[in-house]
């Protein structure tokens, strides 16, 4: 069975814990920022950044140990970071479509100038 050098345990303990991190903070940021196209940063954010993180350091665990690139991970990894951003602007061109209410400070909405 391989071991894993400290280092190598170190780094992959960084991207899971701030992983981690970063999903919390888009959670708490889903259920306190006050409306939708505030909320769609939380989410999206999270798990792009805080899921990716955790997905590497995944893949370098797997591919230390099965001595080659853990092509799940990489893959899963490579769908996700382009999934996410895409979904996100989906869904905010969507909303602004719908015309969806959003907080009164905020500028440049594009209905109000109409």
């Amino acid at each position: 069975m391989n071991t894993l050098p400290w280092l190598l345990e170190l780094i992959i303990a960084l991207f899971i814990l701030i992983g981690a991190l970063v999903a919390l903070l888009g959670s708490i940021g889903l259920a306190r920022l006050p409306d939708f196209y505030m909320r769609l940063h939380g989410p999206t954010k999270a798990s792009t950044l805080g899921v990716g993180c955790t997905l590497i350091g995944s893949l370098l665990y797997f591919s230390f140990l099965t001595d080659g690139i853990s092509v799940q991970e990489a893959i899963i990894t490579l769908f996700l970071f382009v999934t996410a951003p895409a979904s996100a602007h989906m869904m905010a061109k969507a909303a602004l479509h719908r015309r969806v209410k959003c907080v009164d400070k905020t500028l440049n909405i594009p209905w109000r100038d109409q």
